[in-house]
């Protein structure tokens, strides 16, 4: 897996404060994209023990709400098994921390990821220019969905986060 950037004390990528992990690697290129350079699965850094560790000294913090994995897609083939792997690391230490997912995916498409059972928020689908709204809570366009996966996964129907 490889990345571009690591944001903290981030307010504008999910509830609270958090930290922002950005990967590299994106299939969906959405047109008006904010983030086109993060697209090449090869571009930016290699995620090694140094970065998963530096995110580790951001979620120590008490006033630290969880992750956010956006990107790129975290859902992209070069990142799933390494975000996978990582949430479920995260989610083992900081079991009150959230962890949030941005993707360009359908719900329906990633529902029977194994990625799915660490997370908190899913918001997916693809950034649409022409359905974009500024207005909006934690995604760029309507189409987008802001999914509580636990009450989506006990309920067996998309229950959006409030």
């Amino acid at each position: 897996m490889r990345y571009h950037n690591i944001t903290k004390d981030d307010m504008l990528n999910g509830d609270g404060l958090r930290v922002v992990l950005w990967v590299a690697g994106c299939n969906h290129c959405c047109k008006e994209c904010q983030n086109p350079i993060t697209w090449d699965p090869n571009g930016g850094l290699a995620f090694t023990e140094a970065e998963e560790n530096e995110i580790f000294a951001e979620l120590d913090k008490d006033y630290i709400s969880g992750i956010t994995f956006s990107g790129g897609d975290p859902l992209h083939p070069a990142n799933i098994a390494g975000v996978t792997e990582f949430a479920k690391k995260i989610r083992q230490k900081y079991p009150k921390k959230t962890i949030w997912l941005y993707t360009g995916s359908l719900w329906e498409e990633i529902q029977n990821e194994e990625i799915i059972q660490y997370l908190d928020v899913c918001v997916d689908g693809e950034f649409l220019v022409k359905r974009k709204d500024p207005s909006l809570r934690w995604k760029g366009s309507d189409n987008q969905r802001v999914i509580d996966v636990p009450a989506t996964l006990r309920q067996g129907e998309i229950v959006l986060h409030a």
